[in-house]
C-alpha cells in the first residue's frame, strides 16, 4: 500500500513538473509590454488583433544588424518542444521572426526562424551576437498566420512550418537549460501569439 501511494504520489509530482506552459497575451493590455516577458532589443508590446484577440508585436524598425529579442522570465529549459503563432506584417529589409531557446542572455541562444522575404526556413545558434547558420529550408510564401515548432533533445534539433517536418540538425554549441522567447531582424514587424513551451 505504501509503495502504491509513493509511486501514485511521485508520478503527480512528475506530470505537474512536466505541465506546458502557454503565453496568449490575452490578459495584456494593449499598448503595453507583456507581462512576464523582458526586452532585449526591439520594440515589443501587445496589440488587438483585427479578428479579435490579442497577440505580442516586434515594432522596431531597428538597423540592419540588430536582432530583435524578448525572453519569457522564469521559462527556463533544456530539453523541449516549443511552438508559436506568427504573421509578418511589414518590413523591407527583413520579415518574419521565430523562436529562441537555450539562451543564455540577448546574444547567447539557438534561433529559428521563418522569412517569408527569402521563402526559407533556418536554425542557427547565436555566439557573443554572432549567428551561425546550422541548415536553411525552402518555403513556399503565403500570407497571414504561421505556426513554428522546433524541438531539442540533447544535441538534436528539429523544426517544422505549419505541421510539415523541415529540419532536422545535431548541434552541441549551446548546453544545458536556457531562456525561452521570441525573435526577429532589423525591420521585420512580426505579431506572434500562443507561444507553447513542453519540457521533455
Amino acid at each position: 500500500m505504501f509503495h502504491r501511494l509513493h509511486l501514485f504520489l511521485l508520478t503527480g509530482l512528475l506530470g505537474l513538473a512536466a505541465a506546458p506552459r502557454l503565453w496568449t497575451f490575452e490578459d495584456d493590455a494593449p499598448g503595453a509590454p507583456a507581462r512576464g516577458f523582458t526586452t532585449a532589443s526591439g520594440t515589443w508590446g501587445v496589440v488587438s488583433l483585427p479578428e479579435g484577440g490579442k497577440a505580442l508585436a516586434q515594432s522596431a524598425s531597428s538597423p540592419d544588424d540588430v536582432f530583435n529579442v524578448a525572453l519569457a522570465d522564469g521559462a527556463s529549459a533544456q530539453d523541449l518542444d516549443l511552438s508559436v503563432r506568427l504573421r509578418a506584417v511589414a518590413g523591407k529589409d527583413d520579415q518574419g521572426g521565430g523562436l529562441v531557446w537555450r539562451a543564455r542572455d540577448a546574444k547567447n541562444y539557438y534561433v529559428a526562424r521563418f522569412n517569408p522575404l527569402e521563402d526559407n526556413f533556418r536554425v542557427y545558434h547565436v555566439v557573443a551576437g554572432v549567428r551561425t547558420q546550422l541548415q536553411s529550408a525552402d518555403v513556399k510564401y503565403s500570407s497571414d498566420w504561421h505556426t513554428l515548432r522546433v524541438t531539442m533533445t540533447g544535441d538534436h534539433i528539429t523544426g517544422g512550418l505549419d505541421g510539415k517536418p523541415l529540419l532536422d540538425v545535431r548541434d552541441a554549441t549551446i548546453k544545458g537549460a536556457g531562456m525561452v522567447g521570441l525573435w526577429s531582424k532589423a525591420d521585420a514587424r512580426t505579431q506572434f501569439d500562443d507561444l507553447r513551451l513542453d519540457k521533455k
